[in-house]
């Protein structure tokens, strides 16, 4: 016998003997050796076991136990998974050869030659040989060349169960120069853990220079046959794990597009009563409160919102070129929040909003006059009531009743005069009446007291009135008993009297109160002032004839001796008391002036306020509007590859985004003019609503068109579009968008195809329009033009890696789900698989075959 070591030092040293050479002096020596034969023998017969016992039985000489025949159809029958011609079973020598030839006739139908060694055996040895290499490659120590030597060591058996099953073996504590423990160790493991039978002895490997070539292949054969099922269980479990990740992801989309369209809708809910609530308050306070919060609800509150909406149809589009590029069906919201439902509540809480700042601006206004009014009222009230105060005492006194006759005669006169004062206040009480009424009619909130106040006013001047018409009627009684009068005193009460009065109404209107909106109003109040200014020198001169009326009544007095009781007989109203109020007048004149400048000068700074946001305004609005023709024109001229549009388009929203603080700016102008109360602008017809409209829909155009091209990119890489494709796709839409109007570029193309209205068409449009919005994007437009050129999973496909988990069962179990997928995967399966009603059903069978038809839209789940 050769020595191992020796020939192959020999043949790796490059000696006379070839190793082919060596291969053929090996053959000879192994068909002389006894041993070789029984080595033979004994792989065969656990070869033979290992199928047999499958069917129950097995045999222990392979010369006897298959003589008659039986076993050997047997075996050939588990072998094949096919039944051979019914055996027979009688004893003698013609029923045994009958049987055998059966066998050898079912092996002669398979194409299997039963002499030589033909091509088909040598190329079935080198598979074998190179699936081995392949498997082993990674391993150190192992080089697999042929099915004798290059097992002996026993390394080549560990590697293969290691690279299939790592769990099994700790490769790395193996060594090569202790081949028995190697081999018995993977002997040991392939039959307790693979179900392979035990086929060969380590030692007898071990002690003979070349092993047997064929019990070699035959026991490797056993580890592929056991291996190949497993490779192909998982690559089915890969396949289904990848659906299930796409299906994972698609209803992880789902499930934030609804918790997203449910938080705006719900938002929405909520703001809309707030915005329709048109109920005033009662103070100019409260209301700017309000007109506060809105301005909070437009700053704050809604540009997120804005964004939200916005990110919601991207998500929906992008979701839906998801589903479509994994032939999934597309995705239909739950009721109530589609892209349309909440475009319409979106609608409607515009609509809200559209009329509520202004009704916050005409109630702050509203409220501005109501105070106005209110502290009129108060004003003119209290100088009408200090007037009154005491005039019911005088006129119930009983003096007449003991005065002289000129005394009577000075106390009619001074009635009269009184009379006189009198009707004048008639236009205050008027006055006081109507402002009530108006504010009675504008709803104030205190009218009630106003209301109380102002019928004691009118009460009380209608006693006054009842009580002069006595006491002029006690006066006329005794008149004729009077007979002096002096007529200086009279004609002094006369025009003192108009005069006290009419200083009074200057005096008045010198501190009314007044409230103005522009330049022309409060110009109108400086013109009013600088022509009541002008009548100043005449009243002057009214005064000074006053003066002298009263200056002549003591130089009469005086020249003719008579002792004055120091007052005028016929009116209260003294040369001082007129002197005081003309001093009071020329003090409130200077004031009134730096009144009406300090509100020209306001209202010049609201000029000034309304210029500046005009003149931003002006530059603003145009700009928006350009920018949204350009996104119009760059959304059909776009050149280049996606990923250069899509950085171009990037860098057109940075640019339009880098703008925000000319529209923060307006905002803040905006504010100051709201905050000074002032309501037109007469420089500019843009307003602050129209702005923020136009930057929330530019912003919202270019991130939906952005939103485009990425799920372009999606496509194109799906589908494996090349990028003149996409530009043919997208001149051919663009044409017909052009000619048609915009969103019927693709039904125009596919009506080139079908004619609209038969059946096929309608299944096209129900493919690239599922919503029936009436027109198709250009993202349904390619994934329907490459839809047939892509590879994509199918039902089918799914359905058959479940058939090969399931052991080609109709159903699948629990148990077997966990076993062969990942344990996130295994559950989300049994929690949506059907049970299974086959009549080969078995307890906690699943339906794998309607959940694979559900993933793809087929079938409910």
């Amino acid at each position: 016998m050769v020595d191992y070591h020796a020939a192959n030092n020999q043949h790796s040293a490059g000696g006379a003997q070839t190793y082919m050479e060596q291969e053929n002096d090996w053959d000879r020596d192994l068909l002389l050796d006894p041993a070789w034969e029984k080595q033979q023998r004994k792989t065969f017969t656990a070869w033979c076991n290992s199928h047999l016992r499958k069917a129950g039985t097995q045999i222990e000489n392979i010369e006897e136990d298959f003589r008659d025949g039986l076993k050997l159809m047997l075996l050939l029958e588990v072998i094949s998974g096919e039944r051979l011609p019914k055996p027979e079973r009688g004893k003698m020598r013609v029923h045994k050869i009958n049987n055998v030839n059966k066998a050898l006739d079912f092996i002669a139908s398979k194409g299997v030659k039963l002499v030589s060694i033909g091509a088909e055996e040598t190329s079935a040895k080198e598979g074998l040989l190179l699936w081995c290499q392949r498997k082993t490659a990674p391993y150190k120590n192992v080089n697999v060349q042929n099915f004798h030597i290059s097992w002996k060591d026993g390394l080549a058996f560990n590697a293969l169960i290691h690279r299939h099953r790592p769990e099994l073996i700790d490769y790395d504590k193996l060594r090569k120069d202790d081949p028995v423990t190697n081999l018995n160790n993977a002997f040991e493991v392939a039959e307790k853990y693979l179900d392979i039978p035990k086929m060969l002895d380590a030692e007898d490997i071990v002690g003979t220079l070349r092993p047997d070539e064929k019990a070699i292949m035959t026991y490797v054969s056993c580890f592929y046959h056991a291996f190949s099922g497993a490779q192909k269980a998982e690559t089915a479990a890969n396949r289904i794990c990848k659906v299930l990740a796409v299906n994972q992801e698609n209803e992880h989309l789902m499930e934030d597009y609804e918790k997203l369209a449910s938080d705006l809708l719900e938002w929405i809910r909520r703001t809309i009563p707030w915005l329709e609530n048109r109920a005033p308050e009662k103070t100019m306070a409260e209301m700017q409160q309000k007109l506060e919060d809105f301005r909070d609800y437009r700053r704050v509150h809604k540009p997120p919102k804005v964004q939200e909406k916005c990110q919601l149809e991207i998500n929906f589009n992008t979701l839906q070129t998801k589903l479509r590029l994994s032939n999934r069906p597309a995705f239909m919201p739950s009721e109530g929040r589609m892209v349309s439902d909440i475009n319409g509540a979106w609608h409607a809480l515009e609509g809200a909003e559209k009329g509520y700042e202004e009704w916050l601006l005409n109630e702050i206004r509203r409220l501005e006059r109501l105070d106005h009014l209110a502290e009129k009222f108060r004003q003119k009230a209290a100088i009408h009531e200090s007037w009154t105060d005491g005039k019911e005492a005088m006129l119930t006194q009983k003096d007449y009743e003991t005065a002289s006759l000129s005394e009577v005669k000075a106390l009619l006169r001074k009635h009269e005069a009184f009379e006189s004062d009198l009707a004048a206040h008639q236009d205050r009480v008027e006055q006081i009446a109507a402002i009530a009424q108006e504010l009675n009619e504008l709803d104030y909130y205190d009218s009630p007291s106003v209301n109380a106040r102002c019928q004691n006013i009118c009460q009380q001047w209608d006693v006054l009135g009842s009580l002069t018409q006595s006491r002029k009627e006690s006066l006329e009684r005794t008149e004729k008993q009077l007979e002096s009068i002096d007529e200086l005193y009279l004609e002094y009460a006369k025009r003192a009297a108009p005069f006290n009065n009419w200083i009074e109404g200057a005096m008045e209107d010198l501190q009314d109160m007044f409230i103005v909106h522009n330049i022309e109003e409060i110009q109108g109040l400086i013109t009013a002032h600088e022509q009541f200014k002008s009548t100043l020198p005449e009243a002057n001169k009214e005064r000074k004839a006053i003066q002298d009326i009263q200056a002549e009544v003591q130089k009469i007095a005086q020249y003719n001796g008579i002792k004055l009781s120091g007052t005028n007989p016929y009116t209260t109203i003294t040369p001082e008391s007129i002197d005081s109020k003309w001093e009071q007048a020329q003090l409130l004149v200077p004031q009134r002036d730096q009144a009406l400048q300090e509100e020209l000068s306001k209202q010049q700074s609201n000029d000034h306020l309304r210029r500046k946001f005009a003149t931003q305004a002006n530059i603003v609005g145009p700009w928006i509007q350009t920018k949204m023709e350009e996104i119009g024109r760059i959304s059909i001229e776009m050149n280049g590859t996606l990923e250069d549009q899509l950085t171009n388009l990037r860098e057109y929203e940075q640019s339009i985004i880098d703008y925000k603080p000319n529209i923060d700016q307006l905002e803040g102008d905006h504010q100051l003019i709201q905050e000074a109360l002032i309501f037109d602008n007469k420089y500019t017809a843009y307003t602050m609503e129209h702005l923020r409209v136009g930057w929330e829909q530019l912003l919202t155009t270019i991130a939906r068109t952005i939103n485009e091209i990425e799920n372009q990119i999606l496509t194109r890489d799906a589908k494996g579009i090349s990028q003149e494709q996409l530009h043919e796709y997208r001149a051919s839409f663009n044409h017909f968008d052009k000619v048609r109007g915009p969103g019927s570029g693709a039904e125009a193309h596919i009506c080139h195809i079908r004619v609209p209205g038969d059946a096929e068409f309608a299944r096209i449009m129900g493919i690239v329009d599922p919503n029936n919005s009436g027109a198709v994007t250009f993202q349904a437009f390619i994934d329907f033009m490459s839809r047939e050129t892509t590879d994509t999973d199918t039902a089918d496909q799914v359905i058959a890696s479940f058939k090969i988990l399931a052991g080609d069962k109709n159903f699948i179990t629990a148990e077997e789900l966990r076993r062969e997928l990942p344990p996130d995967q295994a559950e989300y399966c049994i929690a949506r698989m059907a049970p299974y009603t086959g009549p080969d059903g078995a307890p906690g069978a699943l339906d794998y075959m309607s959940f694979s038809t559900a993933l793809y839209g087929e079938s409910d789940l």
